[in-house]
């Protein structure tokens, strides 16, 4: 059985596949950890790729969802019905050994609550959801699972030969685990599949601080990206994977080729293959588009290539872009949307179903497309353009809705309500 020092929860461990680059679980679980420490909290982090303080960190290669080991049993797990008992024994031994490097990071960190990031919720790491799952029912730790993706959401997790293996942990029935979604979909789903209650605690953004402004560093962006000034910048600040529908905006991009615009694919993971980044780079030659794709000079922060070039990060590339592409067919949440509201940037969202639920109920000043671009759509985006006096006050009214409905201050708040779960005020 858990024992925790005291009554009061003090060192909280995060636990995931990853706390590394820009991929949307790593964004708002620092944006948690700033929150939590702000509340005076002590946060510690285990998973298995990390690029965040090494001295409050724990990383087993294992844990991460691209360890070799790991891709080659979740390939024989998915697309059949029966596993081999081979199989069964690699899943064990892999599970065997994280659950003991997790004791041993509640034991060194002296952690009182456990947050689990996604890695309860989509099945990409098998044995280590199962390993969690024993650690939190032999220890009874407290602990918030925050799910963002469930596997249910994903076609590519419905042929599997582990349903035993996801009921048990993706998510977990246990009592010593308060739930947490990130819309109300989420709730919903897990409601009437699991039986399970939840708290839903959107994406957020840090509203309360001011975008960063155009520097002499990044007026070097559209020159050294090869972006003329007078060509329009379209931004698809995503991934380049099936569900964030980019040729939508490659289609957009050809219809403005009379304004020269050129599109922007800002992060460069691709966590489910090649096969649509082939596609993707196909149609835009196909209608002609110029699509930037640049991991050596666009990454997580500035810096510099080995050759002495410039590396520019995310915030750049807003920073340039004169519309942002918000194209998804689905959305957990939307950490993009939240993103180009502080940038004060003007974009086009399809009407996927959260954004919906949870978010155009706010009635935010955008663009919106239904499932394709039609000519309303790029004569709306075309107008935008056009007059950068509507662009500053739609902006600026969409800059204070983000502030009154998905700031800071409201995850502070819900945080509080599932700590006092745990009889924590």
């Amino acid at each position: 059985m858990y024992l925790t020092r005291s009554n009061t929860i003090q060192r909280i461990g995060f636990v995931s596949t990853r706390f590394k680059g820009t991929d949307g679980v790593s964004l708002e679980t620092a944006k948690w950890r700033t929150v939590l420490e702000r509340m005076g909290y002590d946060c510690y982090f285990f998973s298995g790729l990390s690029d965040w303080d090494s001295g409050k960190s724990m990383v087993v290669d294992e844990a991460f969802f691209g360890n070799p080991v790991i891709l080659d049993i979740q390939d024989r797990c998915f697309g059949t019905t029966v596993r081999s008992e081979a199989l069964t024994g690699e899943i064990q031994g892999v599970r065997q050994r994280l659950k003991k490097a997790l004791y041993e990071f509640i034991g060194t960190f002296n952690i009182d609550l456990l947050i689990v990031e996604n890695a309860l919720t989509i099945p990409m790491n098998i044995p280590f959801g199962l390993a969690i799952t024993e650690c939190i029912a032999e220890t009874g730790i407290p602990t918030i699972g925050h799910h963002h993706d469930f596997a249910w959401e994903r076609q590519r997790f419905t042929v599997n030969s582990v349903e035993d293996y996801l009921s048990m942990s993706f998510p977990p029935r246990l009592h010593t685990i308060n739930h947490v979604v990130i819309n109300t979909e989420g709730r919903r789903q897990l409601s009437y599949r699991c039986g399970l209650s939840s708290t839903v605690i959107p994406n957020v953004f840090d509203f309360a601080t001011e975008p960063p402004k155009m520097d002499d560093y990044a007026l070097h962006f559209r020159e050294d990206l090869g972006i003329a000034t007078d060509e329009v910048l379209l931004l698809q600040p995503t991934r380049m994977i099936a569900r964030k529908g980019i040729e939508h905006a490659i289609e957009l991009a050809s219809r403005l080729r009379d304004r020269g615009a050129k599109l922007l694919i800002s992060h460069q993971e691709r966590d489910e293959g090649a096969a649509y980044y082939n596609r993707t780079m196909e149609y835009a030659k196909l209608l002609g588009v110029d699509v930037i794709v640049r991991p050596d000079r666009i990454g997580a922060d500035r810096g510099w290539t080995e050759d002495g070039q410039r590396k520019y990060s995310l915030w750049d590339c807003y920073l340039n872009a004169d519309f942002v592409t918000y194209p998804s067919t689905y959305e957990g949440f939307g950490n993009a949307f939240l993103e180009a509201l502080w940038f004060k940037k003007p974009l086009l969202v399809n009407r996927y179903s959260i954004f919906q639920q949870d978010i155009e109920p706010v009635d935010f000043d955008v663009v919106v497309m239904e499932n394709y671009v039609t000519s309303e759509t790029v004569d709306a985006v075309r107008a935008i353009l056009e007059t950068p006096e509507a662009v500053e006050m739609m902006t600026l009214k969409n800059f204070e809705l983000g502030r009154r409905f998905f700031s800071y201050q409201l995850l502070e708040q819900r945080l509080k309500q599932v700590l006092m779960n745990f009889g924590q005020v």
